[in-house]
């Protein structure tokens, strides 16, 4: 029977260090990633773009490969989804602590799972459910003015609150009109941080998959223009681009109806995570009821999955030292997948999600080994 407990250690240089590190470089001060002293930083978060496919399609992005070597590959979070991913950017901190662990997760108080990429509601705060201080509000404290460049739809969003709070939000809605506003705003300011953010590429991949001809399409854009906008920075000027995960492909055929066993739905109240990250909320958690439903997924899927308690899954470190208030959030049990499987539950009644191709979650190099390109300054 395979560990219980993940076959890979998550790396040292990890995404929530890429914005923090950023900031100490405009404040000339160390960071983890060694940044020399620079008057403006530009982070690109490319949502959904992992190492392993610059590798693969490297003739497509000639740029972004040419800078991809062993000392530019980071880690990112445990989930490897996107509100997880984006909140430690932004935070500098991970999951544990910022609150939001999965793409859905049990909101206790009122006995529902929530969707915290777009189900923000006056039951979940995006000021307090997010709990920490973001990057740009730290920023602020030293004087540096701070930007978000997104597409217009994503303004006004609870994700953009709770993680984007204390920067000026400039809408673009194309990826080029996205590194011309990153311009005029280095242009127009003296000390700046930057965070841009481009989704094509992750949108493609959930509805073509990123071996599709949309996804390279969409690849072929993002190097393009930042290979234009890295050649005009200025002597002062960083640049980095990261991911907040990778992606794979997974067919239908490879669709796991977990449900369609009854022993491992026995006792689950709520089912939230992602379809290859799981959590399972139990009816009532008494004493050795987690332990007992993570036996029955071993048996069944142990070959496919990594399987944990909320307990195994806190004490290796996955979600980084983890808030009290936030453990309840976290599934009593987790499915993790380690093979090319998607989990469903064929109960659900829209079942639309599984037209969906492109899939990250879990912890494969695939889905947590992310880019940290530079250039500009960061780059010499």
């Amino acid at each position: 029977m395979p560990s219980i407990l993940p076959a890979r250690p998550f790396g040292a240089l990890r995404l929530a260090d890429v914005l923090t590190s950023s900031l100490a470089a405009i404040s000339g001060e160390p960071n983890v990633f060694n940044l020399p002293p620079v008057s403006k930083a530009v982070v690109v978060l490319a949502d959904g773009l992992g190492v392993s496919a610059i590798k693969a399609r490297a003739g497509h992005a000639r740029f972004l490969a040419s800078r991809l070597t062993k000392t530019s590959v980071i880690e990112g979070v445990f989930p490897a989804t996107t509100v997880a991913g984006i909140a430690a950017l932004t935070t500098g901190v991970q999951p544990g602590m910022h609150g939001l662990v999965g793409y859905r997760v049990l909101d206790g108080a009122n006995d529902r799972v929530v969707n915290q990429l777009s189900g923000w509601d006056e039951g979940m705060q995006p000021d307090t459910w997010q709990r920490a201080r973001t990057v740009f509000e730290q920023a602020a404290d030293v004087d540096v003015p701070s930007f978000v460049i997104g597409p217009k739809r994503y303004e006004a969003s609870g994700l953009t609150q709770a993680v984007l709070r204390g920067a000026t939000y400039v809408s673009a809605d194309s990826v080029a009109d996205r590194f011309a506003a990153a311009r005029r705003v280095l242009d127009e300011n003296a000390r700046a941080l930057v965070y841009l953010y481009v989704a094509e590429l992750d949108i493609a991949a959930h509805a073509h998959g990123w071996e599709s001809a949309k996804w390279l399409g969409a690849l072929e854009t993002l190097d393009g223009e930042i290979a234009t906008f890295a050649g005009g920075l200025g002597a002062d000027e960083g640049l980095l681009l990261t991911a907040d995960h990778g992606v794979i492909d997974v067919p239908h055929t490879k669709h796991v109806l977990f449900d369609t066993v009854p022993e491992l739905v026995a006792g689950v109240r709520h089912i939230g995570g992602d379809p290859r990250c799981l959590y399972l909320y139990l009816e009532s958690p008494t004493p050795g009821a987690a332990d007992a439903l993570a036996e029955e997924w071993r048996s069944v899927e142990g070959d496919r999955a990594w399987v944990f308690t909320r307990d195994e899954a806190i004490a290796s470190g996955l979600f980084g030292e983890v808030a009290d208030e936030v453990r309840p959030r976290i599934g009593d049990v987790i499915i993790a997948a380690r093979k090319l499987v998607a989990y469903y539950d064929s109960r659900e009644p829209n079942q639309s999600p599984r037209q969906m191709i492109g899939q990250h979650g879990s912890m494969t190099d695939e889905e947590v080994r992310i880019p940290l390109i530079r250039a500009g300054a960061f780059g010499n």
